[in-house]
């Protein structure tokens, strides 16, 4: 019977022989096999004193090894972050022919509201901006898209910079929910704002000024008493900014800078600011959302240009904020999400468990009153 010379350890224990194998290095794995290379380290054991199952095992080592790189796929990387201007410049140029279908530029008045409006009113937004105007109202009218690159690479960049995480999230989740959006699907929040929502929210956290206060806002929204959820807050403001522009509230500002879109961005970020004082300052809760955005609307249609002046002052120093008195993060609850109070709802009506309104609904609304 053919033996190994190979010297042997006792186990004391168990009372075993065993090869003394030495430590192999990888490199000989590879250039070797698996099986040449103990039979090596065994210092002479030949190739016919190995048993049926050492040599199965080393033909499916190797067929492992042949198979391996089918199993490798190249990583395409992360998907990389999108500035404002660059989705702004994407939308330009992307056909928005059917959403520019479903756009209504201004309010519609009738009767002696007209009549008022046309003698009393704001001024009309000068001609060459209409077109900005309009390209504003079709992104509102445009939903997110799976397929558009621009379109999730904005999600992505939204999810990144409000959690500062370095890594792609899925597309569908619940750490949207997390992020204050109803549900595990960002898009069926947009309704009524479409994209403009998410890209006013890009603005917030793209910009090297205004990131820390989306921090202070989604910290806020957090908070173990007065959290609520930070995007659908925000799609809300979105929805209020829209309103503004098309009852012309913002057409002299407009006119005076000689651009819509960027009044329009810092409106919206004026308004998240008064929200994030009184709801901080005030001690609000998910319960007096109703209540806030009520005021913030009227407010806002009143006093656009007091909006976008305090929100200067700010950026410039001059005003101070709501001063952080230690929130404490706490998981924003589904409860909580389905209990947001309807904007247009007062009185007695307030204490019902209301969703949000969309701009859909409002302009329906705004069209049975005009």
């Amino acid at each position: 019977m053919n033996t190994c010379t190979a010297d042997t350890y006792q186990s004391e224990e168990q009372g075993v022989s065993f090869p003394a194998v030495k430590s192999i290095p990888l490199s000989a794995l590879k250039q070797n096999g698996l099986l040449q290379v103990l039979a090596a380290a065994s210092n002479g054991c030949r190739e016919a004193d190995i048993s049926p199952e050492v040599l199965q095992a080393q033909e499916e080592w190797e067929a492992v090894e042949n198979l391996q790189p089918g199993f490798v796929e190249k990583s395409a990387g992360p998907i990389p972050l999108i500035s404002f201007n660059e989705a702004l410049q994407y939308f330009q140029t992307a056909d928005l022919s059917d959403c520019r279908k479903k756009i209504q530029a201004t309010v519609r008045r009738r009767g002696l509201s007209a009549i008022t409006h046309f003698l009393f009113g704001p001024p009309r937004l000068h001609q060459q901006l209409q077109s900005e105007r309009d390209l504003a109202l079709a992104i509102a009218q445009c939903g997110l898209e799976d397929n558009e690159k621009v379109h999730m690479r904005i999600l992505q960049t939204v999810y990144k910079k409000l959690t500062g995480s370095r890594f792609d999230c899925p597309r569908y989740g619940a750490h949207w929910e997390e992020l204050g959006f109803q549900g595990m699907d960002p898009g069926t929040d947009l309704r009524g704002t479409g994209m403009l929502g998410l890209m006013q929210i890009l603005y917030l956290v793209m910009d090297s000024q205004t990131l820390p206060l989306a921090r202070d806002i989604f910290k806020l929204s957090q908070h173990e008493t007065q959290n609520f959820p930070f995007c659908v807050m925000s799609v809300n403001i979105t929805r209020i900014v829209i309103q503004v522009l098309r009852e012309e509230r913002l057409s002299r500002e407009c006119n005076r800078r000689q651009q819509v879109i960027a009044v329009l961005n810092d409106l919206y970020i004026a308004v998240f600011l008064r929200l994030y004082n009184i709801w901080k300052t005030q001690k609000k809760t998910i319960s007096d959302s109703g209540f806030v955005l009520k005021e913030l609307e009227a407010f806002a249609k009143r006093n656009p240009k007091q909006l976008l002046k305090y929100l200067e002052m700010y950026m410039s120093g001059s005003a101070v904020s709501a001063v952080d008195d230690g929130c404490q993060h706490a998981p924003v609850s589904s409860d909580m999400r389905n209990s947001i109070l309807n904007p247009a709802i007062v009185g007695s009506n307030a204490n019902k468990e209301l969703n949000f309104v969309g701009v859909c609904d409002l302009l329906a609304e705004m069209e049975r009153d005009s």
